[in-house]
């Protein structure tokens, strides 16, 4: 499938209620508004192509670049390549699609990690907090979670917003995995309240650290 072909078919695929939703959560204009669900379809169809997934991705339209995370091989990418791409992104869906289906599996994600937490890209930052978290829940040895905490405490009341999320998302899993840390991933939640208001559908858990924290370890138990 060419380009051209790939792009009609996301063209069909779009509606005005997609496109209004996601212009809502600050997408651009170029877009088509197709449902996530359908791009995915689409994308188990074309399977891996690298050359039609990099020419996607460099039209920057929402939806070819999340089909072009479907389509990547992550470990064909440079990690130079990984890191212009993280930087380019400037819509939340495309940075969650890209950081679980490329950079998450991605063989040298660690040699960017610590380099992206410390930017001020706020994408960059994001991608790294996001590994960060997902290192803390599932291989944690070699951090140090008390420096993680000390960081977390200090930077994430005033953090940017794209960043806020994932840091607390690390707070959260150390709270959550770690039963040494927990009192003060608490207190650090308590205490800067990040979240602590932010709105959810009964029968969700709260992204507000404490809370969060609290419904896994009992649903663990």
């Amino acid at each position: 499938m060419t380009l051209t072909e790939t792009l009609e078919q996301l063209k069909d695929l779009g509606n005005d209620k997609m496109r209004l939703q996601n212009i809502k959560k600050g997408a651009g204009d170029n877009q088509y508004g197709v449902r996530l669900g359908d791009i995915k379809k689409l994308g188990k169809q074309i399977k891996i192509n690298l050359e039609l997934a990099l020419a996607l991705w460099d039209t920057k339209n929402i939806e070819a670049r999340l089909l072009s995370t479907i389509i990547i091989k992550p470990n064909t990418l440079t990690l130079e390549q990984l890191d212009q791409m993280v930087r380019s992104i400037t819509f939340v869906q495309v940075a969650d699609w890209f950081n679980a289906y490329v950079v998450k599996p991605h063989p040298e994600n660690e040699r960017l990690r610590e380099d992206w937490m410390k930017s001020e890209h706020p994408m960059a930052a994001r991608a790294g907090w996001n590994l960060t978290s997902i290192r803390v829940a599932k291989n944690p040895a070699g951090l140090d979670l008390n420096a993680l905490l000390n960081s977390i405490e200090k930077k994430m009341l005033l953090a940017h917003p794209l960043v806020q999320w994932t840091m607390n998302f690390t707070l959260a899993e150390i709270g959550i995995k770690h039963p040494d840390f927990r009192k003060r991933a608490l207190s650090i939640g308590e205490n800067l309240g990040v979240y602590m208001d932010f709105p959810v559908s009964k029968g969700c858990t709260s992204p507000f650290a404490p809370l969060w924290i609290a419904a896994m370890v009992n649903r663990e138990k």
